[in-house]
């Protein structure tokens, strides 16, 4: 028998079995010696038991006894006095104290249970003694050991259920704290996409289409007079058309940059600046210092969007007369400055966000851009002293790259 307080397992549902059949073969044991003549009268003996028998097969129908200890206190109560009469009857009713010490602890609680097994052991014992017409120390080691065998039966097996129950509950939150993390993950892996989108979209495409559009300005003053210059502006703005599209591609691909296909970060940089100069008219050298090495792509690629970023928010907001970008290897890391000698700005009064209409990803993009990658960003600037950034990033050990090709030198590019 079980309470509410003991979810029924195969293993329970194996030792009630047991019990059940543990009863019912000592009531039968019982009848069985007293037709035999070996102990007590035979219609005394069989009403006793078939009492007794009734009485144990109401408990387990009945459902208020697994749910309330009262009820289960009062068919205890009952099954005992029926016990008293197989007790009466004959003494072999001393062998069924044992299924009752199981019944009693099951169903009473350890306090209360504890309690019902003296008794029901004392009952034994003096029934024993009665019965022999005497009282030795002997007789009472059989009920007494029994209870103690029963008693650490099962306190054992309700302590190892607690400690299932227990090992059950941790599984089942390290199983829930696994699908809120999976999800969190999720989450996490959703916002640092759009994250990165935003920041490829707000280095390529916001770039490139703001080259576009100052392309096509240019262009429309110098309609209808000068047709030359507006056509070339056009073909400008429709190359930048082209690249922006190769780099909306590649990046929804994870790929690198068309810049650095195949060639070294001081070719590509060399390359933005001299596109950068045609698009905006604004010069811009840059200048390479230290043994140029082969960075690993996501420093690459990180160096190169900041440079465009920078050098994006010179053309629409500095107001420039030239621009300046160094690259310097040293030893285990590279930098990256682009200075400005535009109107500047005051970094204290931007809130963690420039002030600018550039939808706020200029800034905090170069800078998420650098940490990262285990890097540092800082911005120097003041109204009307121009800008300076500066990217730091450490670089694993990695062979030097070949010698720039001709027609890109490798300190200094003027536009």
């Amino acid at each position: 028998m079980a309470t509410e307080r003991f979810r029924t397992t195969p293993v329970a549902r194996v030792l009630q079995v047991c019990l059940h059949l543990l009863v019912a073969g000592l009531l039968v044991l019982a009848v069985a010696r007293a037709f035999t003549g070996r102990d007590g009268g035979p219609a005394s003996v069989t009403a006793a038991a078939t009492a007794m028998g009734a009485a144990y097969a109401a408990g387990p129908r009945l459902a208020v006894i697994r749910r309330s200890r009262r009820a289960a206190a009062l068919w205890l109560a009952l099954l005992g006095v029926t016990w008293a009469g197989v007790l009466v009857a004959t003494q072999d009713g001393v062998w069924l104290a044992f299924p009752l010490y199981f019944l009693e602890l099951h169903l009473l609680g350890r306090r209360g249970g504890l309690a019902a097994v003296g008794l029901t052991a004392a009952a034994a014992i003096a029934a024993w003694s009665w019965h022999q017409h005497t009282f030795s120390v002997a007789a009472s080691i059989g009920p007494a050991l029994g209870a103690a065998v029963a008693t650490a039966t099962v306190l054992g097996y309700q302590a190892l259920y607690r400690e299932s129950e227990e090992r059950r509950r941790l599984i089942d939150e390290l199983t829930a704290a696994r699908a809120d993390l999976a999800t969190a993950h999720h989450a996490a892996g959703v916002l640092a996409e759009r994250e990165r989108l935003a920041r490829e979209i707000h280095d390529t495409l916001a770039q490139s289409l703001s080259s576009i559009q100052l392309l096509l300005r240019a262009a429309q003053r110098a309609l209808p007079e000068r047709t030359d210059a507006a056509a070339g502006y056009v073909e400008q703005a429709r190359q930048a058309a082209q690249d922006n599209l190769d780099e909306a591609r590649r990046f929804v691909r994870a790929l690198t940059p068309p810049a650095l296909d195949g060639d070294p970060l001081p070719v590509a940089l060399e390359r933005l600046c001299a596109t950068t100069t045609a698009h905006s008219g604004l010069p811009v050298h840059l200048h390479v210092s230290g043994e140029a090495v082969r960075l690993p792509v996501p420093q690459e690629v990180a160096l190169l969007r900041i440079a465009q970023s920078a050098l994006g928010n010179t053309v629409r907001h500095a107001r420039a007369s030239h621009a300046e970008v160094t690259l310097s290897y040293m030893e285990g890391e590279v930098a990256l400055d682009v200075f400005d000698d535009g109107a500047g700005f005051d970094p204290a009064a931007l809130p963690g966000r420039p002030a600018r209409d550039d939808g706020g990803f200029g800034l905090p993009s170069m800078g998420a851009r650098a940490r990262a990658l285990g890097g540092t960003f800082t911005v120097e600037s003041a109204p009307g002293e121009g800008t300076a950034l500066a990217v730091l990033l450490p670089v694993p050990a990695v062979p030097p790259v070949p010698p720039v090709q001709p027609g890109f030198p490798a300190t200094e590019v003027g536009a």
